[in-house]
């Protein structure tokens, strides 16, 4: 059976921490999928209440490029390792599986690898990314780690896991000129992800990825069901939060999974 995770940061200690607490114990997620913001070290102890009280399972995401961490940038080696010492932190403190990183922007796909590499962390999962980052985000020209070829590269050097991003393959085939679905099938026959991101995606077409609810957009999440998901996969849904006083919204989205 799927295990599907809620998406957090490690801001979030308000109600959406409550939330996490009250729909954890109803089994309408098996994990959470915890951002690390940079200089958030004063929360750490809720989450890792959370986890050691409540029995919640963590999976961490490294910040990236928008929040300041950039691999493919040799100039940010340093800033980079202070970064990744928090993300650590907070790893250790919740037993967290995986690490997730971005492949960072512009620079080189070579530098992605050399600096994943240096950290050491054995839990790092490399998240694939769309082409082209979101217009005015980062004043950057493209991601790195979207093309087959520069992702097989980092696995290869590193020994780092993979982490497949339905959204981010779906635009990275746009830019590429590619059918998406058989795109998103090649990453994960290519790559055997040990977990996955999905969001619905409004335009097949598209270059930016923009996280609407499932089922409200046109991916034909039954199809990935059919040729890519595998029975017992790890699903962090990645959609948009409309409400910063509850998680209905993430309820529906596990809903719609149950349905597919």
């Amino acid at each position: 059976m799927y295990r599907l995770g809620l998406k957090l940061w490690s801001d979030n200690t308000g109600a959406y921490l409550r939330e996490a607490e009250r729909l954890f114990s109803q089994g309408v997620f098996s994990y959470v999928e915890l951002f690390v913001v940079p200089e958030s070290m004063n929360t750490l102890d809720a989450w890792r209440r959370l986890h050691v009280e409540r029995g919640v399972p963590f999976i961490v995401h490294n910040a990236h490029a928008a929040a300041g961490f950039n691999l493919a940038d040799r100039t940010a080696e340093a800033s980079n390792r202070n970064v990744y010492a928090q993300t650590k932190r907070f790893a250790d403190a919740l037993d967290a599986r995986y690490v997730i990183f971005h492949g960072g922007i512009d620079g080189t796909i070579e530098e992605t690898a050399r600096q994943l590499k240096a950290l050491g962390e054995p839990r790092a999962l490399l998240e694939n990314k769309p082409f082209v980052p979101l217009p005015n985000k980062v004043g950057a020209k493209f991601c790195r780690g979207a093309t087959v070829e520069e992702i097989g590269y980092v696995l290869r050097e590193t020994g780092c896991g993979f982490c497949l991003d339905v959204g981010h393959a779906v635009c990275a085939a746009a830019s590429q000129g590619l059918e998406p679905y058989a795109y998103v099938g090649e990453l994960a026959r290519r790559f055997s992800p040990a977990m996955f991101h999905l969001s619905d995606v409004m335009d097949m077409s598209s270059q930016f990825d923009a996280h609407p609810h499932l089922g409200t957009g046109a991916l034909d999440i039954a199809r990935l069901w059919r040729e890519v998901f595998l029975p017992d996969a790890l699903i962090s849904i990645e959609t948009v939060k409309d409400s910063t006083a509850d998680l209905d919204d993430f309820i529906q989205d596990a809903r719609y999974m149950e349905n597919v």
